[in-house]
């Protein structure tokens, strides 16, 4: 009971911070996820050091994909220029050149791992700018977008909920397993009532926000970060299993890690991303 109770209180912290971070002003949304592109990052990197026998900086790793989360912020949000991004390019190239000198035993996979963590974590985070700060031809001005970001944690809660609780009551009915190799707990039926649900927060969002997208287009991303998010899901098993770890980390209680929290986020937001140019293209 008491583990539930912490679960419960650590959820709900989890979820008024994120929520209440993105909406209440663009300073707040950089910071939140700053730290969390950080914290994450920070974590990725000591559990490839510690189970797969890598020796990633974890210093330098982590401070360039916040670098980046920031960089991409200010260049969204038309602060900064695109030579903010130099001081990342010089991390990068210090990344590859100093196994040259470091002589560990192993540098090829210090490259690959500080690498993935920048693409699979540090890009994904930073994508979140790309979504939360819209750029208007019309008025030549960039305005903060909250609700965008917001909606990709918003479809990918609801998603689980629903494939938790369509699982739990359905699948004595339709056992087919949707990944059993990687995820035997997930199941088709399961998959389908998150999506399910999905749709209909979608319409909400589009309810309430019938300027941004069409109703279409809101049920769109609503699938698009549905799909993703459980692909993400998976993703972040494989990770684990490989690693021979059940959980990423303890920072928070009864969630497990940092990558256990956001592992549907780092495919959902760029797929959410290319969703939105191609509506916007198309």
């Amino acid at each position: 009971m008491n583990n539930l109770i912490v679960r419960a209180l650590t959820g709900a912290v989890f979820v008024a911070v994120l929520v209440g971070g993105t909406l209440f002003s663009p300073m707040t949304f950089t910071l939140l996820f700053a730290v969390v592109t950080g914290l994450t990052t920070w974590e990725f990197s000591h559990n490839v050091n510690s189970y797969a026998g890598a020796s990633v900086n974890k210093l330098i790793n982590t401070v360039a994909a916040v670098y980046l989360f920031v960089a991409f912020g200010g260049f969204c949000a038309n602060f900064v220029p695109s030579r903010a991004f130099i001081p990342y390019l010089v991390s990068i190239i210090y990344m590859l050149v100093s196994e040259l000198y470091l002589q560990k035993a192993d540098p090829l996979k210090n490259w690959a791992y500080a690498f993935a963590s920048q693409i699979y974590v540090a890009l994904a985070f930073s994508l979140l700018n790309v979504l939360a700060f819209q750029y208007d031809p019309m008025t030549n001005k960039t305005a903060f977008e909250p609700i965008y970001p917001l909606s990709v944690f918003l479809f990918l809660w609801t998603s689980d909920t629903g494939a938790y609780c369509c699982g739990s009551l359905l699948h004595k009915y339709f056992p087919a397993k949707l990944f059993e190799r990687i995820s035997p707990n997930k199941s088709w039926v399961g998959s389908i009532g998150g999506g399910v649900l999905c749709l209909v927060v979608a319409a909400v969002l589009w309810h309430f926000n019938p300027t941004l997208l069409t109703l279409p287009q809101w049920l769109g991303l609503g699938a698009v970060v549905c799909v993703f998010g459980t692909w993400g899901d998976l993703v972040e098993s494989l990770f684990k299993r490989q690693l021979g770890i059940k959980d990423s980390g303890h920072v928070l209680p009864g969630h497990g890690g940092m990558l256990d929290r956001f592992d549907s986020a780092l495919l959902a937001i760029p797929a959410a991303v290319l969703y939105l140019y191609s509506v916007q293209a198309f």
